[in-house]
């Protein structure tokens, strides 16, 4: 399964921000947990914006990756 895009993510409810994500207003990403076609991803600042969709194994692989640091 390959990525497909929402093209306003604003109209979908329960979004999280990344862990990872400061307060500072800079680079943050959010997820949306449960959503039936796969792990919605958009950026913070642009709530009304696309979201990224991927599959959960897409997903749990890219979370693998950046935990293990395997990408510098």
């Amino acid at each position: 399964m390959t990525e497909h895009t929402i093209a306003d993510a604003s109209t979908l409810s329960g979004w999280r921000k990344s862990s990872y994500s400061g307060n500072e207003g800079g680079s943050c990403v959010e997820v949306l947990d449960g959503h039936p076609a796969g792990v919605p991803v958009r950026d913070s600042k642009n709530s009304h914006g696309p979201a990224l969709v991927f599959s959960a194994e897409q997903w749990n692989t890219f979370i693998d990756t950046v935990k293990s640091d395997r990408h510098g």
